[in-house]
């Protein structure tokens, strides 16, 4: 690909001897070949050596035995449940949420902070590059929780979007959440407002973004839904919700408004390509006929909904029609290993249990869904999710040469179909984050023993409530 020109003072970075899935519009792919980072910039991806006589080559890698690729992007999550993992295995997503949200609801600014620093390593050592976060339950007096997850990112140096959720339908409005867990329609609105003012860059190579996002259907009123909608465009954030997770909540639509998920939400102003759901399992053929018209994206997050034995979402279905995908972790209590190495495997093979079988993903499809699908849904794709010139440095080296896949010979299928491969190299923003396979941004050790005990003083509170 051609080289995109960089100032001659800019540092440089170039990445040698590699095999290379840019994920492109093309699919391009190199067995040996090069990545020049300048900057914050890709500046130039082919086959081959790198160009002679680049200046301020500031580092040189040799990859021989590596597979670069576009870092992987997170869509969906909730990094808050990272000290509520374990809990509630064998539920489903109704009485999974009774069970957990009088927990939740007494969640303070440490506990967040220390359940973001987790939820954030983890992803980031597993390769991803940009991370999302649906936070949706502010307790009163609990403190500064959308600053404490921005910050946490900040610090990991990952790059970041927080969905500033909310809830305000409660179990005494016929919704599923406790009353102390939520918040009043004027407060909801006004701390998305707040949030997006104080912490929203809509610039080219913003590290910290924020979208509007009412949790879901059994949560909100259509009120917030509405007014959500309409505060979100008029400040130009993008907007997330959860959608069709599971026949419940497709009863539950039509009990209360009497049509499903996909109507409510396209009578409420919540279809468009502004707009990215998580889940969308329950979805007929209008309902994705809808979502491909009005360019709504998904979030797919396979391990989430087995755990929560929501069924299997017609990933196949929705791309065919056009339809954008991206994958998601989900929250940590819905899926314990909270990182998305496992999202391109399990999209790839839960698929393959669905009404198309073998044909239903590839490998090459998954690693799309994980890097230039999620920058669709993020609405980032001119700037994220394939390695090309112009493009943001965001970009990770796996190493393939160990035991774990030593004798796949496409390293495009060692890296999906195979074990989780290690992280020799991750850059955000050009910078490192992750170098042989560990965190150089924050100490592991250390968040591991804060997310312990804020785990056991959640639990302490929640017992004693």
């Amino acid at each position: 690909m051609a080289a995109s020109a960089a100032p001659e003072h800019v540092e440089r970075i170039v990445i040698e001897n590699c095999s290379i899935a840019t994920v492109d519009a093309d699919d391009t792919e190199y067995a040996s070949g090069h990545v020049v980072v300048a900057g914050n910039r890709i500046e130039s991806v082919g086959a081959g050596r790198a160009p002679e006589g680049l200046a301020n080559v500031v580092r040189r890698i040799d990859g021989t035995g590596h597979l670069v690729t576009p870092g992987l992007i997170n869509t969906h999550h909730h990094f808050y449940q990272w000290i509520t993992r374990g809990l509630a295995t064998d539920h489903n997503l109704f009485d999974w949420l009774v069970a957990l949200y009088p927990t939740w609801a007494r969640i303070d600014e440490p506990m967040v902070r220390a359940a973001a620093q987790g939820s954030l390593a983890m992803m980031a050592r597993g390769g991803v590059t940009t991370a999302m976060d649906h936070h949706y339950v502010y307790p009163k007096g609990s403190g500064d929780l959308s600053g404490a997850i921005i910050g946490a990112a900040r610090d990991m140096g990952v790059r970041f979007t927080l969905a500033r959720g909310s809830m305000d339908r409660s179990v005494k409005d016929g919704g599923l959440p406790p009353d102390f867990a939520v918040e009043t329609l004027e407060g909801a609105l006004a701390g998305t407002e707040a949030t997006i003012d104080a912490h929203h860059d809509a610039s080219f190579d913003a590290m910290t973004q924020v979208a509007a996002a009412p949790c879901s259907p059994f949560s909100i009123s259509t009120e917030l839904l509405r007014q959500g909608a309409e505060l979100a465009r008029r400040k130009g954030v993008r907007m997330h919700t959860h959608g069709s997770e599971t026949v419940e909540e497709e009863k539950f639509c039509h009990e209360l408004f009497g049509m499903g998920p996909t109507d409510y939400f396209e009578s409420t102003g919540w279809l468009g390509e502004d707009v990215w759901m998580a889940h969308c399992v329950h979805m007929n053929d209008s309902d994705i006929a809808a979502f491909a018209r009005t360019g709504t994206g998904v979030a797919h997050c396979p391990s989430s909904n087995a755990r929560l034995a929501a069924g299997i979402a017609r990933v196949p279905d929705m791309l065919a029609a056009g339809v954008p995908v991206g994958l998601g972790v989900d929250g940590t209590a819905s899926n314990e290993s909270g990182e998305l190495h496992t999202e391109l495997r399990n999209a790839l093979l839960i698929n393959r249990l669905g009404a198309h079988r073998e044909k239903a993903l590839n490998a090459r499809q998954a690693l799309r869904l994980g890097t230039y699908g999620g920058a669709q849904v993020l609405g980032r794709a001119s700037q994220i999710g394939s390695l090309e010139p112009g493009k943001l440095a965001d970009l990770v080296l796996w190493k393939l040469d160990t035991l774990a896949h030593a004798s796949i010979a496409d390293p495009v299928t060692a890296l999906v179909f195979g074990a989780a491969a290690p992280v020799t190299l991750s850059l955000v923003n050009g910078r490192p984050v992750v170098e042989d396979n560990h965190l150089i941004t924050a100490d592991e050790d250390a968040i591991a023993r804060a997310t312990r005990d804020e785990a056991r003083r959640l639990a302490q509170i929640a017992a004693g409530a």
